[in-house]
């Protein structure tokens, strides 16, 4: 730019031009560097803190309902954090520029194990049982509000909109009281009940869990055994045989056979009565599966002989009586499809009280619930002397090995490693284990609430399968955990018979305790009589409170009921988007679901957005255990060697996520930074371009569309398309989209085009000139729909340029945002087709008239562009030829050369020329050749455009003696 006002001496050296100050070159104090760790926080409270409120009060649209799904306040913020919150703040700021009311109030989950046990490690290894429940209520409660402070402020300083005064948080006494509602109405209907039955269960959190709260691990190591259950005489006799003779089973959890209760075999499968002599060992007779007896033969020692004594069906074996070996009781072979051939011995072991399936059989054949195992995960006394107390996954897995040995009744065991379940949380190996629990019966629940999700837009679509696995692939929802840290099951039993007590009307009658006496703390605080009906209380009964709180995806998914108070109401779905990560599947997006199909019959939401995880830069997860992982902070306000670890501010984070396709998973590392640092330097720039030559300009300047110069008006025909994908990128909440159509509009339009060829008029024209004044309007266009556009995404940064603008724009007295402006600020008059196929043509014309003048720069002949001018040859009688002959100085200014002259193709000289370039150019239907010829310009440059314009040397062209005369 500064060349313009710059002429070479005699000796080459560069001087001021004197007619520098005639030129209007471009003048803004908007910055090209950011600085955006101190320049940011300059624009962060009125986006934010100021919009929020401005936006409910003022804008004419309808209400717009963004629920967010409540983090854990039980840790520092991470990266994981920082692209849901921007993601959900795109969202509700894209909705702010469309007119409507945006109803946004963050919420935090503050009850479950994460925070009790995070809040316990400061008692440093003090045991659990040792404190009472209100200590621990009240250092997780410590716990947890500190942690929402801090992540709040987190928050705020991202620039994440919302209603930070009055956040929701689960500890609440209404949160509470809404939740046990949510529990009142589900009884009412007959979805919630109360059995002993095998649950999952985490020894090393000592509480049942739900599947939701599972993961599994792919290389954990069991031990698997083969084992010989001896029947009675009386059933040997019935298969014919007088001796001895064993089923054998196969498990892979030999810590179960101490529970043992039944033999299942399928009714329709082939068996064998086999005898095993030979091999060093005393002959033995087994029954088997027909089909597995080479996998058993090859357990068996080498040189062993076996032989089918006799074959039966399945259905014949019905009813055989054996001995259940460490359980010491005789039990029977029963019946049950379930079995297959496909691996084990065809007989399988059953105990009712450690698995679902074996709960269910045992069900239908009237046998007992019985698991003699402890909250720890120990043996009881029930299991016997020589396992009391040991650890059913460790020691005890190890004994009940040795003494299946030392009974003569272990075939084979070996180690294998596959997948098996874990406690997310503490990353513990899990088991089944029956005890009284309280469920929500989804069995009856699961299709009513799928359906109610057939109308929800699901992004990305992938999404539905996955929700719809966990919805209807399950069958019950176990919702007691054994914390005293939550929201209690309102539950009192009967002390004699230790029958529940839980009615609609006792429900009601603790609601009314809790709220009169500030929430669930009265649970454990107040008399028990306190929470009794007055015919209970009076009725000769003792009953004691139940020590059960509900499971915390219960709790969050509870979160819906708030909206009946804080949101318009509305029927069907009370709020818009839910978004959340692929995880929340089958968590927060689950439970909310159920709870509200439970309770209204409707999905809770309307749009279910996913994204993926957070990734370093080799693609791996980002994890604690790895040391992966990336806090906000460091990356915002740099670290101590600010050259190795730059500060790069918040924008350039809110623009990584919201350039990036969410719903996969994104990486996030220095290399990523750099490119995002250059991306938001090349933003700055474009903008601070179309700033410096707004200087001077007022909107009572604009030129009316009609008078606008051709290449003009295609530009803003460019502008609005763009506009027009960005705002289908974001309607489908596809922001990488609405960024890629901003960076190509930025680098293939403006960059590459626009800003070059318009420079002369804006530079040399003079300021009241229709053509220069054409350019700015223009360009003022743009910088409204190009700020408007990254908004939601960079908010501080639009804010910025924003402010920078005011000059141009003209401030009302009541503006104090870019956020309270429309986001689409373009005319459907500027669609103009038949315009944009014109200069489709002109492009085309102009990228053959460059290979001509690049041809001539490469041989020395011209050094810049505006040294040269161009003979156009083509068929004036054809359109391409009638377009040519109309755009010719537009086609000069696209070129950047100081004259082009259109012939006929018939005048094309027969004689060789040095730059001549031909091509078919295709237009309007029909391809014609078309010839460029460059040649240096005969006339002289002018000092002040650097056209070659002038007729004598150092003379000033006409337009310039023109504009330098009325100057």
């Amino acid at each position: 730019m500064r060349a313009y006002a710059q002429v070479a001496d005699s000796k080459g050296k560069k001087q001021p031009s004197p007619y520098a100050h005639t030129l209007k070159l471009p003048k803004t104090a908007f910055p090209l560097r950011a600085d955006a760790v101190n320049r940011e926080k300059q624009f962060r409270e009125r986006c934010t803190d100021q919009l929020y409120p401005w936006q409910l009060k003022n804008n004419p649209g309808a209400q717009f309902v963004l629920h967010d799904g409540p983090p854990y306040a039980n840790g520092d913020l991470h990266i994981g954090h920082f692209m849901n919150k921007v993601l959900k703040d795109i969202v509700n700021r894209y909705q702010v520029m469309q007119g409507r009311r945006v109803l946004y109030f963050p919420g935090w989950d503050l009850h479950g194990l994460p925070i009790e046990h995070k809040a316990l490690e400061a008692l440093k290894g003090r045991d659990r049982d040792s404190l009472d429940p209100m200590e621990i209520r009240t250092l997780a409660r410590k716990f947890g509000l500190k942690a929402v402070d801090k992540q709040k402020k987190g928050f705020r300083e991202w620039g994440i909109m919302g209603d930070w005064e009055d956040p929701y948080l689960t500890l609440h006494p209404e949160y509470e009281a809404n939740q046990l509602e949510i529990f009142k109405s589900m009884l009412a209907k007959g979805y919630i009940y109360r059995q002993n039955k095998p649950v999952y269960w985490s020894p090393s959190s000592r509480t049942a869990l739900a599947e939701a709260e599972l993961e599994y691990k792919d290389d954990h190591v069991s031990t698997s055994a083969y084992v010989k259950f001896p029947l009675n005489q009386e059933s040997a006799q019935r298969l014919g045989v007088s001796g001895g003779v064993s089923a054998l089973i196969w498990t892979t959890t030999p810590w179960t056979l101490p529970a043992n209760s039944a033999i299942y075999v399928h009714p329709e499968l082939d068996y064998a009565l086999v005898r095993v002599s030979g091999g060093g060992e005393p002959a033995s007779t087994m029954l088997v599966g027909k089909d597995r007896l080479e996998k058993i033969a090859s357990l068996l020692p080498p040189e062993s002989n076996v032989e089918v004594v006799r074959e039966f069906k399945g259905a014949d074996l019905d009813g055989l009586v054996y001995n259940s070996v460490l359980r010491g009781k005789e039990c029977k072979i029963m019946l049950a499809d379930y079995v297959s051939a496909d691996s084990g011995t065809g007989l399988v072991h059953s105990a009712p009280g450690h698995g679902k399936e074996d709960y269910e059989a045992g069900l239908a054949n009237g046998l007992e619930v019985y698991s003699p195992v402890d909250d720890h995960g120990r043996f009881t006394s029930d299991a016997g002397s020589g396992l009391e107390g040991l650890e059913v996954l460790g020691d005890g897995a190890s004994k009940v090995i040795e003494m299946l040995g030392e009974q003569n009744v272990l075939l084979h065991s070996d180690k294998f490693v596959h997948s098996y379940p874990y406690d997310w949380r503490t990353k513990q190996p899990i088991i089944q284990r029956a005890t009284p629990q309280w469920f929500a019966n989804i069995k009856n629940l699961k299709q009513a609430a799928w359906d109610s999700v057939k109308d929800v837009q699901i992004v990305p679509e992938a999404g539905r399968r996955r929700l719809e696995a966990f919805v209807t692939g399950r069958s019950e929802w176990c919702i007691s955990r054994q914390r005293v840290w939550g929201v209690p099951i309102p539950a009192l039993y009967n002390a004699r018979t230790g029958e529940p007590l839980m009615t609609v009307e006792s429900i009601d009658h603790i609601i009314s305790v809790f709220r009169a006496n500030g929430g669930s703390n009265s649970w454990w605080t107040l008399p028990v009589e306190e929470f009794l009906l007055p015919e209970y209380r009076s009725s000769g009964e003792t009953y004691v409170r139940g020590s059960d709180t509900m499971d915390v995806w219960f709790d969050s998914g509870s979160s819906w009921k708030l909206l009946e108070k804080r949101a318009e109401p509305r029927e069907g779905p009370y709020a818009d988007v839910y978004l959340e990560g692929s995880d929340q599947h089958r968590g927060w997006f689950q439970s909310s679901l159920l709870t509200s199909t439970a309770v209204r019959g409707v999905s809770p939401y309307k749009t279910l957005v996913t994204h993926g995880f957070t990734l370093d830069e080799q693609g791996r997860k980002m994890s604690k255990s790895i040391g992966n992982t990336l806090a906000p902070s460091f990356v915002i306000s740099g670290g101590k060697d600010k050259k190795k670890d730059p500060a790069y501010g918040v924008d350039l984070l809110r623009l990584l996520i919201g350039s990036t396709d969410y719903t996969q998973d994104v990486s996030f590392g220095p290399t990523v930074f750099s490119s995002f640092s250059d991306t938001i330097r090349k933003i700055r720039n474009t903008t601070r371009f179309m700033l410096g030559n707004l200087d001077g300009f007022t909107k009572d300047m604009e030129v009316p569309y009609e008078q606008l110069q051709p290449i003009d008006r295609y530009v803003l025909h460019e502008l609005h398309h763009f506009k027009q994908r960005a705002r289908k990128a974001f309607d489908k909440h596809e922001f990488f989209r609405a960024m890629q159509a901003l960076n190509n509009f930025t680098n293939s339009t403006l960059s590459a085009f626009y800003f070059d060829v318009c420079k002369d008029r804006l530079y040399a024209d003079a300021v009241a000139d229709l053509s220069r004044r054409s350019v700015q309007t223009v360009l003022y266009k743009i910088l409204v729909n190009y700020t408007t556009t990254l908004a939601p995404v960079t908010c501080h940064l639009a804010e910025e340029i924003w402010e920078f603008s005011e000059p141009v724009r003209g401030s009302n007295g009541g503006e104090f945002s870019v956020f309270q402006q429309k986001w689409d600020q373009t005319d459907a008059a500027w669609d103009d087709a038949v315009l944009a196929e014109e200069w489709a043509g002109l492009k085309k014309v102009r990228s053959l008239a460059n290979r001509a003048i690049e041809a001539a720069r490469q041989d020395k002949v011209i050094g810049s562009s505006l040294e040269a001018e161009l003979d156009i040859y083509v068929a004036l009688d054809s359109r391409l030829g009638r377009l040519l002959a109309q755009y010719a100085d537009s086609l000069r200014q696209t070129s950047i050369t100081s004259q082009v002259r259109v012939h006929d193709a018939s005048q094309l000289p027969a004689g060789p020329a040095e730059f001549v370039e031909t091509d078919e150019i295709a237009f309007g239907g029909e391809a014609t050749k078309v010839t460029a010829v460059c040649q240096r310009s005969s006339l002289h440059k002018c000092p002040r455009c650097w056209n070659l314009h002038s007729t004598e040397p150092e003379a000033l062209c006409r337009r310039c003696d023109e504009v330098v005369g009325k100057l």
